[in-house]
C-alpha cells in the first residue's frame, strides 16, 4: 500500500502459545518499508473484553467486546486505517523491528459509541 508517496508492505500472522493456550495466542500485522530494516508489528492478544480469531471468529478477526466492534486484519482497508493511526502517533520505527500493542490503535480507528442516554 502507498501512504504519502511511501510504499509499505504488510502481512498478517497468528502466533500460537502451546503452554498458555488461547490466552497466549496473538494476531499480528507486520508493516515495513521495502528495502528497509524498519518494521512495525502490531500485536493483538485476547483479554476478557477483546477476542481474536483463533477458531472463534473469521481468520484475521480482532473484536472488542461487548460492543462487537470488528476489524479483519486480512482487509487492506483495516490495515490502512491502523497504519495511518500508527504513523500519526509516530510509532513507525526509523530502523529495526518494533512490536506494539495493537488494541489502542484499534480503539482509535473503531471508537466506541457513547452509551445511550434517556
Amino acid at each position: 500500500m502507498v501512504v504519502g508517496g511511501t510504499v509499505y508492505g504488510w502481512a498478517f500472522g497468528h502466533r500460537h502459545d502451546r503452554v498458555r493456550g488461547y490466552s497466549g495466542c496473538s494476531n499480528t500485522v507486520a508493516l515495513w518499508r521495502p528495502g528497509s530494516r524498519a518494521c512495525l508489528r502490531l500485536v493483538f492478544q485476547p483479554t476478557s473484553d477483546r477476542a481474536i480469531s483463533d477458531g472463534y471468529f473469521d481468520e484475521g478477526a480482532v473484536v472488542r467486546l461487548p460492543d462487537r466492534e470488528y476489524l479483519n486484519l486480512h482487509e487492506p482497508g483495516s490495515v490502512r486505517a491502523l497504519l495511518d493511526e500508527a504513523l500519526a502517533r509516530g510509532l513507525f520505527p526509523a530502523t529495526g523491528p518494533v512490536e506494539v500493542d495493537g488494541w489502542p490503535l484499534f480503539d482509535a480507528v473503531r471508537p466506541q459509541d457513547p452509551p445511550d442516554r434517556p
